[in-house]
This record gives C-alpha cells, structure tokens and sequence, in this order.
C-alpha cells in the first residue's frame, strides 16, 4: 500500500472520542426527550376506541395542547410553571415536583377516526379519546336469477 494513501485514509478516519464530540445531540432535543421519556401513560384499546390516559397533576386544562401530527401522529404536550405567585425571599429546601415540558407521541393505527379527537381533564388526569372508524361492512354478492329459456 501507498504510505502517501495510507496517511490520507488515516487522516480521513475520525477517531470515536471525536465523532462522540462532533454528533452531541442538540439540547433541545434532549429536553423534548427526557420530557417524553418523564411522562407516563397508559393506552387502552376497546371494540370502537382507543383511549389514551396521562397522568398530569397541578396543570390546567388550558396548559395542556392535543394535536394531530402528520395525519397520524397523536401529540401531548402540556407545561408546569412555577407558582408565580411565589414570594421573593422564600428559599426551597427541597424541590421534586417536576417543572417544565412534558411531551408524548403516539402513532395512531390505521382505523383511528381522526376527525372524532375528545380530550377531558379531570384531577389531574387528562383522558383522551381517540374513536375508531367502523369497518365496511363486507359486500354481500350479487344473486343472479336464472331464467328458463
């Protein structure tokens, strides 16, 4: 081999510390998955929906967003704030209520009635209801009579 050829192919090759460094991943895409990850849920399926159930204590109904992504991508996403009503002078001794985004993504399957979407929050768990388009009722074949000729 060309040691000229060798050289350049070593220079080429980026070493694993390196390639760790240049590919960190963009913080924003860390917070949206570690708010994903901190969400749990539970997903319920019944003869004609589906129900989609998270826990979401301490946040109003009006801070928590239901969409339909690329025409079946169910989205969650609702944010706890900090009381802002908080006095200046108080000092947390211990703070383990999460604050900040929290995030969910579901795929919906291919019988999910889109245009059907309900959401309820009640105590702290939002409840979403994602009917499911009936199937087609199958085709009954067509009878022919036969007549004498």
């Amino acid at each position: 081999m060309d040691p000229l050829f060798g050289y350049l192919q070593h220079l080429m090759t980026i070493p694993d510390g390196m390639e760790k460094l240049l590919n960190v991943p963009a913080q924003t895409y860390v917070r949206d998955t570690k708010a994903m990850a901190g969400t749990p849920a539970d997903v319920k399926e019944y003869a004609d929906r589906y129900a989609f159930v998270l826990d979401m204590p301490g946040i109003k109904s009006a801070d928590v967003k239901v969409q339909v992504e690329n025409e079946n991508v169910l989205t969650i996403s609702a944010e706890r704030k900090h009381d802002e009503l908080a006095d200046a002078n108080v000092k947390y001794i211990r703070m383990e209520r999460r604050m900040g985004k929290f995030m969910r993504k579901f795929t919906l399957p291919a019988d999910a009635n889109l245009e059907a979407i309900t959401a309820s929050c009640q105590d702290g768990v939002l409840i979403v209801i994602v009917p499911k388009v009936p199937p087609p009722e199958p085709k009954k074949p067509k009878v022919i009579e036969v007549t004498i000729a």
